[in-house]
């Protein structure tokens, strides 16, 4: 045992605290936890800290008693204040791994998969079918194909990971009282939210608002929050909308503070079916609910009726104009039989032209062809809080206690010219990267879809813990997963995309982070500007953070190094904001942070916005802006893909760059999604259509230098391979209806060799989903669902991708796609009145003749063998056992063409029966009856 003189004094009993934290005495032999009554017998109070789940409690070799338990001498007994100072050094994220018995099987069940495919596919090649080598040969190629596609899936996916945040830490470090920062202030890094939209029709500003008003309530300091919405339209209806969320805002934003309102889009929070009083404390909630549900109503009322506000006003001034050049005309004494020429502009509230698109198309006021436009709708807000009152007419409620203060909200519309690529939804966000770079330059950017709303208010708290943790600022973007509302609850067409969100994109987090997705994702500014990572040692780091700063206050640095004009522009003022906010984003100094900031030097106020600046926004949001610059190429999203997105986080890998995949626990967005069959298929060829245009490029993951890791490099080749499985798809789904029109098979018999590879095949593939669902939340039937959808895909959008990208690359085609609805059901309408909704699109053909083909080669097999002299079952059955496979996967696909009660378009009868016939003459023609000889010479014969 250890001597006395080691350990602190006690009162008469020697007690001692335990690796665990308990306090155990050596006067007895039971351990007890440490309670207010069993602290009062000791003596003295031993202050010690917090210790993380993966560091040790002490130095390796530092003195320890007879039990292993550390002990201190006089001098190293830890003082009050360090519980504070160690909960700060403790980390904001944690890793954690999937459980051991799981992982371990599920990587030895993929090995063991592999190696039988290896020699099922040796052994198919060595038995041939002589009586049918066509056959047998197209299925030795598409069963290559499939097993290289497999294995390009499955290697990404063995190393999946789980992460936990720590908010609490989180606001120790930032937001709490320290020598640094002595009002405790927020120290947070700022954060400019990012909105897109394009279309009003399509995207109805009802949706977007909802969307900006529950970004103005997130929990998250508002002197550091700032929203952009870009417009691409440049409608003027969107602006309204947008000016009337910012009114609705005033009371929203504190109703949500005051009662801890989750979520804080309104349209959700007022559609929540049950208790909405519950956890609530105050007594006023009610009354403040029912008060802001009207105001919410009245806002809606007044938005769903701009169309016609707008329409109206406009006549009313362009006729006020007609006779004001009426007038004229008379006064002048000009021939009155001369046409008046007035233009039929769209007019703003305050009596002037609407800069941007009008309802009648004029000259410069096209959407192709419109002025830049900046509103600043709600201003910067000021640094101290603002507290509200209880004054219900200014207030609408009581706001007592309560931050009245509102983060800056911008309406951004860049300008666009005829002659100009304006390089859709990348250049817009490129636009608003400069934007909010010269107005707001927040370290961080969060990207949103306008159907894409704040569901978790914590989420952006989420992601600066990984941001701000040790290692953060070599982190490039936090994904976040997308969860859709309005699904319907059987998922027809797995329109939730689970297991690509919860089992892939997981994996992919376990090597160098998740693809980028389009929304969700909160990048860091520096990343999207072409810079690298951080490398090398301390010295290293803060040489190039000082050349950073001698660039911003040098001219001939800025022309010498290319970052003016070549790389960013003409803007000065934006190359100076880039070390700005690469110091802004770094993590604080501590152990283990070899370039960080010191604490506090984030919480003096924002420079206030004055015309220079808002000037200078305008000038970076030009059509000739990006002329001879890097960006789209190097810088900002990247251009030339209709999967700008995956392009980008590409990119940003492929020098070395990592990204973080943030599984919150409550969703932390959510959006829609189309639940229409015919919506769907061209979403996923949108996608698919990307793929094939990466494969052909030099995005190609080929072509990826050594920064970035093998297993996310083939993840990479996955995303430009995967479309061009389809081509083996279709073939192999016509495969059992040629095996049974000719009565051969794809292998000579069926015996058992073939059997057993083809039955372990099947039971490791089974046993792979259940492990899988097993370590990602998923259910299996989530995972039915995504293996029918992906044959449906597969047999129609994946295929046209394939060809519109061989069309594209041989002919130089350019493909060019809508934007999906997002328009919402009328309440009194059935919810989910879409799904059956029957569109006709020419994709929906080879599913169709898939079905057809195997329905009536099931029907002919079946017939000849009933009446074969020397039926042959074993090949009937090989045959119609894998028809009903493909039947079975292409099920959900002929439920959506049934429609609702069997309300299917006459088009999908034309086009079946046309293909009976084809397929029944065809039949005829390669195999003619046995007396077809016989055929009198006036009939008709092939």
């Amino acid at each position: 045992m250890a001597s006395k003189h080691n350990v602190p004094p006690s009162n008469g009993d020697d007690s001692r605290r335990t690796m665990s934290g308990r306090f155990s005495s050596n006067d007895f032999d039971n351990s007890m936890e440490l309670t207010a009554e069993s602290a009062a017998n000791f003596g003295y109070t031993v202050h010690i800290p917090a210790t993380p789940d993966h560091q040790p409690m002490s130095e390796p070799n530092s003195p320890r008693d007879a039990y292993g338990n550390p002990v201190w001498s006089k001098g190293e007994l830890p003082t009050a204040e360090e519980p504070a100072k160690s909960k700060k050094r403790r980390p904001l994220t944690r890793k954690v791994p999937i459980k051991r018995t799981i992982i371990y099987s599920y990587r030895g069940l993929a090995m063991l998969r592999l190696v039988v495919l290896g020699f099922f596919l040796m052994w198919r090649v060595r038995n041939p079918n002589r009586d049918a080598m066509w056959l047998w040969g197209m299925s030795v190629v598409c069963e290559l194909w499939f097993a290289f596609s497999w294995v390009l899936d499955q290697l990404p996916k063995l190393c999946p990971v789980d992460r936990l945040t720590d908010l609490e830490v989180l606001k120790d470090k930032f937001e709490t009282p320290s020598p640094e920062n002595p009002l405790g202030r927020p120290d947070l890094p700022g954060i400019d939210v990012f909105v897109s939209t394009a279309d009003p029709e399509k995207e109805p500003p009802l949706t977007t608002a909802n969307t900006i008003l529950s970004i103005l309530a997130a929990e998250y300091p508002v002197e550091k929050l700032s929203c952009y919405l870009s417009d691409d339209g440049g409608a003027l209806l969107t602006f309204e909308a947008l000016a009337e969320a910012a009114s609705f805002a005033r009371y929203w934003v504190p109703f949500c503070r005051k009662h801890t309102i989750e979520p804080r889009n309104p349209e959700s929070y007022f559609q929540i079916k049950g208790d909405f009083t519950k956890g609530k404390m105050k007594s006023d909630f009610v009354k403040d609910r029912r008060r802001m549900k009207r105001e919410y109503d009245e806002m809606k009322v007044r938005i769903n009726g701009l169309p016609d506000s707008i329409r109206r006003r406009s006549d009313a001034f362009n006729a006020h104009e007609e006779i004001r050049a009426k007038r004229i005309q008379i006064e002048s004494g000009a021939d009155l039989s001369t046409p008046l020429n007035v233009t039929k502009a769209t007019w703003m509230a305050d009596g002037t032209h609407w800069p941007g698109t009008w309802v009648i198309p004029g000259k410069e006021h096209t959407r192709g062809d419109h002025a830049g436009i900046i509103q600043v709708m709600l201003a910067p807000p000021s640094n101290d809080p603002i507290m509200g009152s209880k004054d219900l007419d200014e207030n609408l409620i009581d706001t007592t206690d309560v931050d009245l203060r509102l983060p800056m909200l911008v309406y951004v519309s860049r300008e666009k010219r005829p002659g100009y690529d304006h390089n859709k939804k990348a250049g817009a966000m490129n636009a608003l990267v400069r934007t909010s770079a010269v107005m707001s330059n927040g370290p961080f950017i969060l990207n949103l879809d306008c159907d894409h709303y704040i569901y978790n208010s914590l989420a952006m708290r989420e992601a600066m813990c990984f941001m701000m943790d040790r290692g953060g600022d070599r982190i490039c973007y936090v994904q976040f997963p997308q969860r859709f509302e309005g699904v319907d609850p059987n998922d027809r067409y797995a329109n939730r995309n689970t297991v690509f969100f919860d089992i892939n994109m997981r994996a992919l987090d376990g090597l160098q982070g998740p693809v980028y997705v389009g929304t969700g994702c909160c990048f860091r500014r520096v990343a999207l500007y072409g810079f690298e990572p951080p490398r090398g040692g301390k010295k290293k780091l803060q040489k190039k953070a000082a050349l950073l700063a001698q660039m911003a206050a040098d001219d001939d640095e800025f022309e010498s190094r290319g970052l003016l004009p070549k790389q960013y522009g003409q803007s000065r003022a934006f190359v100076e904001s880039i070390p700005v906010a690469e110091m802004a984003g770094r993590p604080l100094e501590g152990p283990g942070i070899p370039l960080g900031r010191p604490a506090g030097a984030l919480t003096g106020p924002r420079e206030p916005l004055d015309a220079e600046t808002v000037a200078e926004a305008i000038n970076v949001i030009s059509c000739y802006y990006e002329d001879k610059t890097e960006w789209g190429g190097r810088v900002g999203w990247i251009y030339g893909s209709v999967t700008e997105d995956v392009v980008t986080g590409f990119r940003m890998h492929n020098r070395g760059w990592k990204s973080i995949y943030c599984v919150t626990k409550r969703d932390a967005f959510r959006g829609t999604v189309p639940i229409n069959l015919t919506d769907r298929l061209h979403q996923v060829l949108r996608w698919a259509t990307g793929s094939v245009e990466i494969f052909f490029s030099r995005n190609n993951a080929l072509f990826a230098n050594s920064r970035m890791k093998l297993l996310q490099r083939i993840a990479y080749l996955n995303v430009g391979v995967y479309p061009f499985t389809s081509v083996f798809l279709v073939v192999y789904c016509f495969l059992p209806a040629l095996s049974l029109f000719s009565g051969q098979f794809i292998v000579q018999n069926l015996n058992v060799t073939f059997l057993v590879y083809l039955l372990i095949i099947s039971i490791s593939l089974c046993l792979l989903a259940i492990l899988e669902v097993k370590w990602s939340g998923i259910n299996l039937e989530e995972w039915w669902r995504n293996e029918q959808f992906w044959v449906i895909g597969g047999t129609s959008a994946h295929l046209a991708a394939v060809f519109q990208g061989f069309l594209k690359v041989l002919a130089g085609v350019d493909i060019s796609f809508t934007l999906t609805s997002k328009a919402t059901a009328d309440e009194d309408v059935d919810e989910f009145a879409e799904l059956y909704e029957v569109k006709w699109t020419s994709l929906m053909i080879p599913p169709i003749t898939i079905m057809l083909v195997n329905l009536v080669a099931i029907a002919v097999a079946v017939s000849r063998t009933i009446y074969a002299t020397f039926p042959e079952w074993s090949k009937l059955l090989g045959g119609v056992f894998f028809s009903l496979w493909v039947l079975l996967h292409l099920y959900p696909f002929a439920k959506g063409l049934m429609g609702k009660r069997g309300r299917t378009p006459t088009i999908v009868f034309v086009w079946s029966g046309m293909l009976a016939i084809v397929i029944s003459l065809l039949w005829v023609t390669i195999s003619p009856p046995s007396d077809s000889n016989n055929v009198p010479q006036g009939g008709f014969h092939l």
